[in-house]
């Protein structure tokens, strides 16, 4: 695999233990989108259980009834200031489907193209800028020796870095730290000898540097997302039949979506996958923290637009992490309890037949605790995102897939088992990235080819039934996203959104099975109870579409730890 030069990785490190018992709280912790409230208790120093509370209620869904279909995409796309494009995609996808419309086969590849832009921008900016904090020491960086940190990244990455590059990264920090104002690091993770925190200086100096290189970096992504789709974020591209960006077709807006895709893909290639794996070499015992059992992918990126196994990232569902059998993904299998959740009722429904029907009782109420209902597929929680399209993909052969993922784990030196873990899970990210930055030049070798061929179709007329019905399958780079729609009198009759956060990071279903998250929490060890960074790693790899307070209380004790995380 290029990118990057195979070496030893660190012996494991021995995992930092505390007999700890008793309640902490961490409100707010940032770093995520949105409102999120973990409570956890710890017993002897590991969580023994756990409940994940959204608190942010939006009532999209209320909002939308009675409206043109064809506007759906509008509202459903101001769900995240994130991944604002997968809610439009997934809007105009299920009224595509309603309707009975085959898009042209440009209006498929664009789509995809911008999608792709949308993976590679979301994924640099979370490993950096979201999760990256949570394994490496900042101040740490202060003691670094630059001529050693530029041998080690010589040594894992092509490109080139000077010591003396390191070296003014250094004496930034160092200013910084001096005026006591870091700046974009105040208060963004735990400081100052930290056991959890296994990284030597040099790298902590390399990783510092990339997180300051990537905050530019990313802007490519974003810009290559605007070429194709007018603006970034809430792209005004799409519609149902297709899309409008007929511009987009010319030879200079071509070359620069081609011009930003390379320079990001050369980004990724020798900064990101190598810094992904000189830092998981050091984390190799979080391959045994964070795993949950059964997982789930809708696939992306069709090579026919209706067609689900058509999608370049294979769909498709693994129960018991068992990897040797891949279940085809049946839509009928999903139901969305809400017993444990704000909401009127506790039957279990279909997304069809779904109602958002709000019923808050209090922050402290054990039996509803969270706005977000419990996806549950054949009465199983199933984690979706990364993770689940890298299994799903390597499981089912994908070469491309197959290849990145094997040389991950011979790189680490670990078997596919440490796959179900937190660092499985970033490392799965990184792996995705890398993997759909290469596949976006196909797509974009074949948008030229029709072109150039005359082909500039990208729209297909269709009517709008008096009834129907319709879904859209997106997998965002969050993961399982669908959008439900029902018709009638040409109107919104009923809309459901089933977005990825809410598969991975839901309450308990009326069955009393964890949610995903809430299952991953479990026997993490907290080496330091006033300052729980074991916690928001399983957290923040998981990239919630969020904020999130995380709590953690103790049945035992009334003693708490109070702090702010800004």
């Amino acid at each position: 695999m290029s990118g990057c030069r195979a070496k030893k990785a660190p012996a494991i490190p021995v995992t930092p233990k505390s007999n700890y018992s008793g309640p902490i709280v961490v409100d707010p912790v940032t770093r995520i989108e949105g409102h999120l409230r973990i409570e956890v208790e710890i017993e002897n120093g590991k969580v023994k259980n756990a409940w994940s509370k959204p608190q942010l209620f939006r009532g999209l869904e209320i909002i939308l009834k009675g409206r043109d279909p064809r506007d759906a995409q509008h509202f459903t796309q101001r769900a995240c200031g994130v991944c604002t494009y997968v809610h439009a995609l997934a809007s105009v996808r299920c009224v595509d489907d309603a309707v009975k419309v085959d898009i042209p086969a440009n209006a498929r590849i664009m789509r995809n193209l911008v999608m792709g832009a949308q993976y590679l921008h979301d994924h640099i900016v979370h490993f950096y800028h979201l999760h990256a904090l949570d394994w490496v020491d900042v101040t740490s960086a202060l003691k670094a020796d630059p001529y050693k940190a530029a041998k080690i990244a010589n040594n894992i990455s092509p490109r080139p870095t000077k010591a003396e590059d390191l070296k003014a990264v250094q004496e930034k920090l160092k200013a910084f730290v001096d005026s006591g104002q870091l700046g974009i690091f105040t208060n963004a993770f735990f400081l100052g000898g930290h056991d959890a925190y296994y990284l030597p200086p040099e790298v902590n100096l390399i990783a510092t540097a990339h997180y300051l290189e990537a905050l530019r970096l990313q802007v490519k992504a974003a810009r290559a997302m605007a070429v194709f789709g007018a603006k970034n974020p809430h792209t005004q591209f799409t519609v149902v039949g297709g899309v409008t960006n007929y511009e987009a077709l010319s030879p200079e807006r071509l070359s620069e979506f081609r011009n930003l895709w390379q320079e990001t893909k050369k980004f990724v290639d020798e900064v990101y996958i190598p810094d992904l794996l000189a830092v998981a070499s050091y984390y190799k015992d979080w391959a045994q923290y964070g795993g949950c059992t059964n997982f789930i992918t809708f696939g992306e990126f069709p090579e026919k637009a209706n067609d689900l196994a058509s999608r370049f990232m294979p769909q498709g569902v693994i129960f018991n992490r068992d990897l040797s059998k891949i279940e085809d993904f049946d839509p009928k299998e999903i139901y969305e309890h809400v017993k444990y959740s704000w909401y009127e009722g506790d039957k279990a429904r279909h997304p069809y037949e779904g109602e958002t029907k709000p019923y808050y009782t209090s922050l402290e109420d054990k039996n509803k605790y969270s706005w977000m209902k419990a996806p549950r597929y054949k009465g199983e929680p199933c984690e979706t995102g990364p993770l689940a399209s890298v299994l799903v993909a390597y499981a089912k052969g994908v070469p491309e897939f197959k290849e990145t993922v094997d040389y991950v784990l011979n790189y680490l030196g670990v078997g596919p088992e440490a796959l179900f873990s937190t660092l499985g899970r970033t490392a799965a990210r990184g792996i995705e990235t890398k993997v759909i930055a290469a596949r976006i030049e196909k797509w974009l070798d074949e948008l030229e080819s029709n072109v150039k061929a005359g082909d500039t179709k990208l729209y297909q007329e269709y009517e709008m039934p008096d009834e129907a019905e319709g879904v859209g399958f997106v997998t965002a780079p969050r993961g399982a996203l669908s959008h439900w729609i029902k018709i009638k009198n040409k109107q919104i009759a009923n809309y459901q959104l089933v977005v990825p956060s809410t598969w991975s990071l839901g309450p308990r279903c009326a069955n009393g099975k964890l949610g995903p998250i809430e299952e991953a929490l479990l026997n993490t060890p907290v080496a330091d109870p006033k300052r729980p960074v074991e916690l928001l790693r399983t957290v923040h790899s998981f990239d919630p579409c969020i904020a999130c307070g995380v709590h953690v209380i103790d049945p035992k004790s009334n003693e708490t730890y109070k702090f702010r995380v800004l």
